[in-house]
This record gives structure tokens, C-alpha cells and sequence, in this order.
């Protein structure tokens, strides 16, 4: 049996009501349009991670693979966040399969075992591009609403931290 597949509709096949937002804040479409980037690149970050965690072999593994669960755990609670902060402005966070392999923006992680080495170099790319898109959209964020600007804040942070201490183990010191 054969069937098309088609890409999903963003906002899923129903819209939810708006539930007693009356008085409270709502997301434009804009900040939940902003918010659901910055989710679905975390959401792909889980998984880029783990696909990393399985499958790396060669020098310093055993480091390498447990800092990519630290990554994976913190793509993981903050992905939470932004999408319970989505809610909180009555705003619906998408995280289907379909719509996180048709909206994220990291770049393609290898099939097959990899070597640390060229791992970390991806593991670093993929940080890169989930706090690349955090920065490209928080200005608007922050405009729309600085308490939702304050989220990204702390998940560049922790982000920007892990891309640190993961390339580090590709890096030489600088000769003087």
C-alpha cells in the first residue's frame, strides 16, 4: 500500500481554543511563530544528541558520551520551558516528529558510527545553529514580551556553555 506523505500543517490539523486568555497576555502570532523555532531546534538537538551518544566510537569516548547526554538533558528542560511558556500565551507548541524534521534548522547529523573527533565538530555546529536561531529571533522576542526574552537568555547560556566544553576537545591551545 502506498501513500504521500505531505508536510503537516504548522499550527496541526485543529486549532485549540483559547482557553481564559481574555484577560491575560496573548502571543502575537509572531512571538508564537518566534517561540516555535526555538523549540523545534531544541527538539532536534535531543535528538542530534542522542544520535551522537549512540554511535560515536574512538579517542575519549567515555567523555565525550556523557557530555552529550548533558546536552541532550539540557535541550530536553528547556524545550519544556519554551513550550509550557507557549502555553502560557495561549499559544500551541508543535513538537510532532513531522513538523520538528520539517522546521528545524540544524544541519544533517551522519548515519552510522562516528568518530569523536568529527562528532564533537557536529555536536558543536548543531548548538551553533539552536542558539543561532534564539539570537536571531530575540530581539522581536524581547520587544513582544521581555519574560519570555529572559527564557532564551538562560537556555543561550547553558547552550553556549555545552559548545564550549564540546569543541573544546578539538581545540589546541594558540602558539604565542
Amino acid at each position: 500500500m502506498s501513500h504521500t506523505v505531505t508536510g503537516p500543517d504548522p499550527a496541526g490539523s485543529e486549532l485549540t481554543k483559547t482557553e481564559n486568555a481574555e484577560k491575560g497576555f496573548l502571543a502575537s502570532d509572531a512571538l508564537a511563530k518566534n517561540m516555535q523555532s526555538v523549540l523545534v531546534d531544541l527538539l532536534a538537538l535531543q535528538l542530534v544528541g542522542k544520535q551522537a551518544h549512540w554511535n560515536i566510537v574512538g579517542p575519549n569516548f567515555r567523555d565525550l558520551h556523557l557530555n552529550l547526554d548533558e546536552i541532550v538533558s539540557i535541550a530536553r528542560e528547556t524545550s519544556d520551558d519554551v513550550a509550557e511558556r507557549m502555553r502560557a500565551l495561549h499559544a500551541t507548541p508543535d513538537g510532532r516528529p513531522s513538523v520538528i524534521a520539517e522546521q528545524n534548522s540544524l544541519p544533517e547529523f551522519p548515519q552510522g558510527e562516528i568518530l569523536t573527533s568529527d562528532a564533537v565538530n557536529l555536536a558543536t555546529k548543531a548548538i551553533e545553529a539552536t542558539v543561532g536561531t534564539m539570537r536571531d529571533v530575540h530581539d522581536e522576542v524581547d520587544e513582544a514580551d521581555p519574560t519570555t526574552a529572559d527564557i532564551l537568555h538562560e537556555v543561550i547560556d547553558k547552550l553556549e556553555q555545552q559548545a564550549w566544553f564540546v569543541s573544546a576537545e578539538n581545540r589546541t591551545p594558540r602558539q604565542r
